[in-house]
This record gives C-alpha cells, sequence and structure tokens, in this order.
C-alpha cells in the first residue's frame, strides 16, 4: 500500500511555522545588538531631541553590530519609541534583546547646563546674540525661529517687548534644547513669576505687566547704585503718566540715550533731545515701545510697589551721594540743577 505524500499546504504551514517562530526568536529573544568588542566596557551614545528613528539605528551600526534592522523597527513601533524619542545620553554595554535595547534608549540622562539671563542688556541684537550664545543655539536660530514663527503675535509681544519677556536669573535647561522648547520654558518661568500677587499690584499701579517692565528698564537705568531710592523713582514717573495734562512727555533720560544709541551720554544736550526715535520720550508721549534693558526683578518690584507721593522732578544730588533731589515744582528743580552743574563744574 503507497503511503500518503505530504500535501504542499502542509509544507508551507510548516514554513510559515517556522517562519514565525523566528521572527518571534528575533524580535523578543534573540540578543539583536551588541556593543563593538574593541570598545569601552561601557560607551556613551547622545541622542539629540529632533533625532528619528534612521538616526537612531544609523548610530547603533556606528557602535555596534546591530543584527536585525527590522525586528528594531517593529519593536520600536510596537513600544511607540520611534515616535517619543527622547534627547539625552545612554549608557550602552555589552549585548542586548531588542526589547532590553529600547528600554535603555527610551531613559536617557540628559546633560542639563546652567543659562543666565542678566539684567541690564540694552540692545535687543545683544540680548538675542547672548541668549543664542548661553543656550548653545547657532548664531541666528533664535532670529530666525522669532522671524518665522508665530511665537512673539501668539504671546502678545513685538520684538521691542521681547525685553520684558526674560525674567533675568539663573535657569537649569536640558543641553542641545530646541529654540521652542526653549521659549516654552521661559514661557513658564514668566507665568510663574507674574503670579497673582503681582498682578494683582500691576492693576494696583494701572499698568500690564509689559508696562511695568518698560517702566522699570526705565528706572533701573536712572539708578543703579542707590536701590532703595527705586521705589520713589517709580512713583515720580506714574505720576507724570497719569497727570498727561501737565507732563505729556515723560521727558526721561535714559530713553534718550538708548535713543541714540549712546550709553556714554554724561549730559543729555538739546542735541540728543532732537533725536527721532520713537523711544525718545522727550518728542514721543507715553512710555517707549519696549524696554531699554532687561529690567531687574528688583526695579519690576520697586514699580510694583512704588511710593506714594507728590514729586514729578528729580536731579542727581550735589554732595556724591548717589542720591536724587526730587521736587514738585519746576522752580526748585530747576534750582537743584544749578547746584548739580555746579557740583559737576558744567557749564
Amino acid at each position: 500500500m503507497n503511503k500518503k505524500k505530504p500535501s504542499i499546504g502542509r509544507y508551507i504551514l510548516l514554513l510559515i511555522f517556522l517562519l514565525s517562530l523566528y521572527s518571534s526568536w528575533s524580535l523578543f529573544i534573540r540578543e539583536n545588538f551588541k556593543v563593538s568588542s574593541d570598545s569601552d566596557t561601557e560607551i556613551n551614545i547622545e541622542i539629540g531631541d529632533d533625532s528619528e528613528i534612521e538616526d537612531i539605528i544609523l548610530i547603533l551600526k556606528e557602535i555596534g553590530d546591530l543584527k536585525d534592522v527590522w525586528s528594531f523597527k517593529i519593536i520600536s513601533t510596537l513600544k511607540r519609541y520611534d515616535s517619543n524619542i527622547k534627547g539625552g545620553i545612554v549608557t550602552l554595554k555589552e549585548g542586548y534583546t531588542n526589547n532590553e535595547l529600547i528600554n535603555s534608549l527610551r531613559s536617557p540622562e540628559r546633560r542639563v547646563i546652567d543659562i543666565q539671563i542678566p539684567e541690564n542688556v540694552r540692545l535687543i541684537e545683544d540680548m538675542i546674540v547672548l541668549l543664542e550664545d548661553s543656550a548653545g543655539f547657532n548664531r541666528g536660530e533664535l532670529q530666525s525661529f522669532l522671524d518665522t514663527s508665530s511665537f512673539l503675535e501668539d504671546n502678545n509681544l513685538t520684538i521691542e517687548t521681547l525685553p520684558a519677556f526674560f525674567i533675568p536669573n539663573t535657569y537649569q535647561i536640558y543641553d542641545g534644547l530646541s529654540v521652542e522648547l526653549f521659549l516654552d520654558r521661559m514661557k513658564r518661568e514668566y507665568d510663574i513669576f507674574w503670579d497673582n500677587s503681582r498682578l494683582s499690584l500691576c492693576d494696583s499701579v494701572g499698568l500690564t505687566p509689559v508696562e511695568v517692565s518698560i517702566l522699570a528698564s526705565i528706572v533701573e537705568e536712572e539708578q543703579d547704585k542707590r536701590i532703595d531710592e527705586r521705589p520713589k523713582i517709580a512713583g515720580l514717573y506714574l505720576n507724570r503718566l497719569n497727570n498727561p495734562l501737565s507732563f505729556p512727555y515723560l521727558q526721561a533720560d535714559p530713553t534718550v540715550k538708548f535713543a541714540n544709541k549712546d550709553f556714554t551720554i554724561k549730559q543729555v544736550l538739546n542735541k540728543h533731545l532732537r533725536f527721532d526715535s520713537s523711544y525718545n520720550t522727550y518728542k514721543y508721549k507715553g512710555l517707549p515701545p519696549g524696554p531699554i534693558c532687561i529690567p531687574s526683578i528688583n526695579a519690576i518690584d520697586a514699580v510694583l510697589n512704588c511710593e506714594e507721593h507728590d514729586y514729578y522732578f528729580m536731579c542727581a544730588g550735589s554732595n556724591g551721594d548717589g542720591y536724587h533731589k526730587f521736587t514738585s515744582s519746576n522752580k526748585e528743580h530747576n534750582k537743584n540743577k544749578g547746584k548739580y552743574k555746579k557740583y559737576q563744574g558744567l557749564n
């Protein structure tokens, strides 16, 4: 009696079974990656925040033996690693299954750097370059993002008011952070700073947070030595702003220096006052279009906690103590100016 020959269908089923077994082994059990034998015991790889799965595969091939790329890709998709790659430093050692490898890759150590946003940076272009250098961006990268994105509009800012957005302090950020994520972090810090208590003080002085920062930058430039005098100076400028009929112009000398882009000016002269710029508060009414420097937290709080008085004029003192002389009348103010000029030996 002739034995029955196995059908082709059975061979196909067996082949499918063996392929499934091999695939399962390759996907889940097999050691699919091993660090190169000529490498040290451990090797660190750096993954960028904008890396894609192909970038990871390229790195793995450079430092070791990735046997099956297809199985690595499948497990990356199943574990959603390919759509959620995090930047940072990953330490790899010896061999890994796909599952073990992806578990290691998805939990990188992120290198943290300190970035200092200093107060008193005057020019916007200088501020942008300083931030690019401090955060490790390419030169022009931050400026390009501001020019091409909706960031300023989304945050009710202009390029002129941008200095008000940065609260001077030292922050820790991840190295390699993108410009967008960096600005998102700064927005969180801005919102933390402008808490309900400070916003309530904004209402009490009748200014928005940006306007407070603009006035604070003027106060900062007016008094950088005797900072206990800042609340009095802030009160003086608020008196002028709140009395536009008698004081249609703020007439703040630091804005004239900023308008002229000459910070060496010791005595503001008529030629400086004639300079046509929206920052020149002798020619344009109200506050300038933006801060004339990044104001310190002390200057911001000086505006929010300004002194209430009836002073409208001030002049540098004539005794060298660094304080100003405050008056309510222009007549007294002119007397104080005369004393100061005599003290300084000015004509």
